[in-house]
């Protein structure tokens, strides 16, 4: 019988998802774990939460609830992939402080996802008011848990023996640098752990209907509980070809953040809707009505099964997923301790 493949993977307790989230990685987490081909563990990342926002500690339990509500909604099953907050899970804590032994702090600050999360910080913090009377803006934006963001994710990964990752394109950096630990521990004390590969999907990122990437830092995103009339605002305010001002204008699909949106969720219809839009036949109000209506009917389903949880269910959920996780966290530990000799 061939072994299946073990997946971790998460996401940080921010609240409910948004179609980024979906389409560049919860929807192929439902897609591996339905292959029957791996074993999936998904991480709530409460902690990583803290290393940018702290203050707001005391949102994580109802952040954390909305988002497994959304994990649930879209099919990921519990049966099959054990979810669990990381916070309730011991053993986390216990392999990063041994991790942060192996990784240079001047590797960590050449991260290239760390510098695009203080980039956003940073527009943030610049809107806010508190911002004339921050001198140090860095020392806001880099506290020593955030610049070991990525040793902390490694020891999620490796504290379940992941071999497969899914994530967004803009999390590949942080994979490569859990493979790096991976193979220094293993060099200095044995083979212990895989190294992991990331596993991006065919829509990585998500435009937002403004054109940035969809972040929830930026406020551009469309929601998977949003309610239809809340979808379709967003759509028709969605940016579109700044050359195609009339109907009759010829527009440039390619560049079009509604076309994109159809690509994904209407691609039965998207050569018959760019000849259009090339052509000037079709107009961006009708597009964008089309557009709304065919992502309302995607994510219909999704919505009737998240409205029917309650917190308890979500609770209950994780209550079982934390004890399975804690199971195989503690197989972990053991191996590290007795290849480290050590404890």
């Amino acid at each position: 019988m061939t072994k299946r493949k073990r997946i971790l993977s998460g996401m940080r307790a921010t609240g409910r998802l948004h179609l980024g989230n979906y389409t560049g990685a919860l929807e192929n987490w439902v897609k591996l774990q339905n292959d029957g081909g791996y074993e999936n563990y998904h991480l709530v990342a409460d902690y990583h939460v803290l290393t940018t926002d702290i203050e707001n500690s005391f949102n994580i339990r109802d952040n954390t609830i909305e988002m497994v509500r959304d994990w649930l909604s879209a099919g990921v099953d519990p049966e099959h992939s054990p979810m669990f907050r990381q916070s309730r899970v011991k053993e986390h804590t216990e392999l990063h402080l041994l991790f942060s032994m192996l990784v240079t702090t001047a590797r960590l600050q050449r991260n290239p996802t760390l510098k695009e999360q203080v980039r956003d910080l940073r527009e943030k913090l610049s809107k806010s008011a508190l911002a004339d009377d921050i001198e140090d803006t860095e020392a806001v934006l880099m506290s020593y848990g955030h610049l070991g963001y990525p040793v902390l994710q490694a020891a999620d990964i490796l504290l379940y023996m992941g071999e497969v990752v899914p994530v967004g394109e803009d999390q590949l950096p942080h994979i490569e640098i859990t493979r790096e630990i991976a193979r220094r521990f293993n060099r200095i004390f044995g083979d212990v752990f895989p190294e992991p590969e990331g596993v991006i999907t065919k829509f990585p990122r998500m435009p937002g209907p403004d054109g940035r990437r969809m972040s929830k830092s930026l406020g551009n995103t469309i929601l998977l509980g949003d309610t239809e009339e809340e979808t379709a605002k967003k759509i028709m305010s969605a940016v579109t070809d700044p050359q195609k001002v009339r109907k009759n204008d010829p527009g440039r699909p390619e560049i079009c953040n509604v076309y994109y949106y159809h690509t994904k969720f209407n691609e039965a219809e998207t050569e018959e809707i760019a000849a259009d839009c090339r052509s000037g036949a079709l107009g961006c109000v009708a597009c964008k009505k089309n557009c709304a209506a065919k992502l309302n009917e995607h994510l219909r389903p999704l919505r009737e099964k998240r409205n029917s949880l309650s917190d308890d269910d979500v609770l209950d959920v994780l209550a079982d997923g934390e004890t399975r996780a804690r199971s195989t966290a503690g197989e972990t530990m053991a191996q590290v301790r007795n290849a480290m000799k050590f404890g």
